[in-house]
């Protein structure tokens, strides 16, 4: 008799195989069955009508320091989710010198958005190297299985202290030695992968650039060597890919002899310039590289309202009077004082955030149910303004103070500039790419795309209104399967016997996105946006169900990743 039965399910098995009905059989934390006839179980599960698919795996997260606090991993959880892998984008929290922790949440709190308060409070630093990091990790319980990977940043200020964030100074030969022996360590010890930034656009709470911008190619390779000497690991890398960088990073992942995954999106100051990166990307591959492109499955955009960390007004000197305000009064104070609205509606001044706001009225929407990521342009602030000869920041301030003030705008400031989706559908489509961008536990005042895994399905799966849809089981295969073997983690993915029993029972036409909202949940009361879904039936991990009905069960079966040679 098997411990689990789930009979007569839609199962998408994340091979990209053709959906068929069947039953999956789950003895222990593996399946060992799946097709008709299977024999009873001592639980069975009815999916007849549902949607039966492997757990998501996420593997670009930042939940580096969450993890240790919040054992349900959300939002990531509420999605489907079954493992996730943070310490991504060159910042995290391990190895780390007694008393240098404030450099690593500087750091993170300026990339990452995370409050520095939250990350005070919420994060012990009950550790040095980062094997110790991972052993703290595994004494935590968890809704799913995680791994981590090893942050070029805090293996900078490990070694080179203070002198890890100048940009003007060059580690020398035996700190490049020591950080090449503190990944080897890493690596053994269970990480995942090593992770580098190399774009302008992380910086520290300072203003300040991020360490590894300005890493060249001995330190590099250093690195790299390292890599090979381990053995093992995923060279992740957000980089700006300016003029000859892209050859650089695949050169230091042909030293270390491991896989290269590198972030993938269109950006507006060089829009064509991701086709440069995803060619490059192909020639790697075709001369047998193991290469990837971690791409989004929606426009990457900030979330605008009254509490969150960005909004148009967010430096016009009246909202800055009632910034202290907590939300609520906030509201109050707006809804009562007319001379108010008016002076945030009408009185502009030429602050560089006031500038900005102003380009980007014709990318500015309303998002509100039934929620609408793919927006025509006809429906920005600025469009409907001129149709009905409004005042576009009237239109801003009304929509913020919508349902009770927790109204939200929507600036998709990445991957749309052409005012579509069409662009990330193709993406979606190529075979060199797996899913990532979600960032579940950052930018937690400005984005909430940990929810990707419940849109990757809807969205493009059955709801596109503005272009076609991709088939179903490429969808599943691109975040179960292709996601997992990405990072080298071929024990799940798939409805096979012998795999993990990493099991989502979906109610596909029920599925849906509900509004993302503002929850202040962190340590130290921080705030942070959340998105939750309904249509999970079943979540199941290692065979054990963690979600029932959308709602978490209390179960914490997952476990800390320790990746083998």
């Amino acid at each position: 008799m098997h411990d689990l039965v789930i009979r007569r399910g839609v199962v998408v098995d994340g091979s990209g195989a053709p959906r068929k009905v069947a039953d999956v059989a789950v003895d222990g934390a593996l399946i060992t069955a799946v097709g008709e006839g299977l024999g009873p179980g001592r639980r069975e599960v009815d999916a007849d009508g549902l949607l039966v698919t492997p757990g998501f795996v996420d593997v670009h997260t930042h939940y580096d320091g969450q993890a240790t606090w919040d054992p349900f991993l959300t939002p990531s959880s509420w999605h489907g989710v079954t493992t996730v892998v943070f310490g991504n984008c060159g910042v995290g929290f391990a190895p780390v010198r007694p008393g240098s922790a404030p450099q690593l949440i500087n750091l993170m709190e300026g990339v990452e958005d995370i409050p520095g308060t939250v990350l005070a409070e919420g994060v012990k630093f009950n550790w040095e190297s980062f094997p110790d990091y991972l052993d703290a990790l595994d004494a935590c319980d968890c809704v799913a299985d995680f791994g981590a990977q090893v942050p070029h940043a805090a293996l900078r200020f490990y070694v080179m202290g203070e002198r890890g964030a100048d940009h003007q100074e060059k580690p020398t030969a035996e700190e490049i030695e020591r950080m090449g022996a503190a990944l080897e360590e890493s690596l053994r010890a269970g990480a995942l992968g090593f992770t580098t930034s190399r774009t302008v656009k992380h910086r520290d709470r300072d203003g300040r650039p991020v360490p590894s911008l300005s890493a060249g190619e001995p330190e590099l390779l250093g690195l790299a060597q390292a890599m090979k000497r381990a053995g093992r690991g995923v060279l992740e890398v957000n980089s700006d890919f300016g003029p000859g960088d892209f050859e650089v990073l695949a050169a230091a992942a042909r030293v270390a002899e491991r896989p290269l995954s590198c972030l993938l999106l269109q950006v507006n100051n060089a829009p064509e310039l991701w086709r440069e990166t995803l060619a490059g990307i192909h020639a790697a591959r075709a001369a047998g590289q193991d290469v990837n492109g971690q791409v989004g499955c929606r426009a990457i955009g900030h979330l605008m309202g009254i509490d969150t960390s960005l909004n148009p007004f967010t430096h016009h000197p009246a909202w800055q009077a009632l910034a202290a305000l907590p939300a609520a009064q906030r509201v109050a104070r707006l809804r009562a004082d007319g001379e108010l609205r008016r002076s945030l509606v009408e009185e502009r001044d030429d602050h560089p955030h006031t500038r900005w706001v102003r380009e980007i009225l014709d990318k500015l929407y309303v998002l509100d149910e039934p929620l609408d990521y793919e927006p025509d342009v006809s429906l920005s602030l600025a469009a409907r303004a001129r149709a009905t000869g409004g005042n576009p920041w009237a239109l801003a301030l009304e929509a913020m103070l919508d349902h009770d003030g927790h109204g939200l705008l929507m600036h998709p400031f990445e991957n749309y500039w052409e005012g579509d989706l069409e662009v990330v559908r193709e993406m979606l489509l190529d075979d060199a790419t797996i899913m990532g961008l979600g960032d579940g536990g950052a930018h937690v005042g400005a984005i909430c795309d940990a929810s990707s895994p419940t849109f990757l399905l809807t969205h493009w799966g059955r709801d596109r209104r503005r272009g076609p849809l991709i088939e179903l089981e490429r969808l599943v295969r691109k975040q179960t399967w292709d996601s997992a073997l990405g990072y080298g983690l071929r024990d799940r993915g798939l409805l096979r016997a012998g795999m993990r029993a990493d099991i989502n029972v979906l109610d596909f036409q029920r599925l849906r996105l509900r509004k993302p909202k503002v929850v202040h949940d962190l340590p130290a009361g921080g705030r942070r946006l959340i998105q939750r879904a309904e249509g999970y039936r079943y979540t199941f991990v290692a065979g054990c169900e963690t979600l029932r009905d959308d709602e978490h069960t209390g179960a914490l079966p997952g476990r800390l990743i320790r990746q083998a040679g």
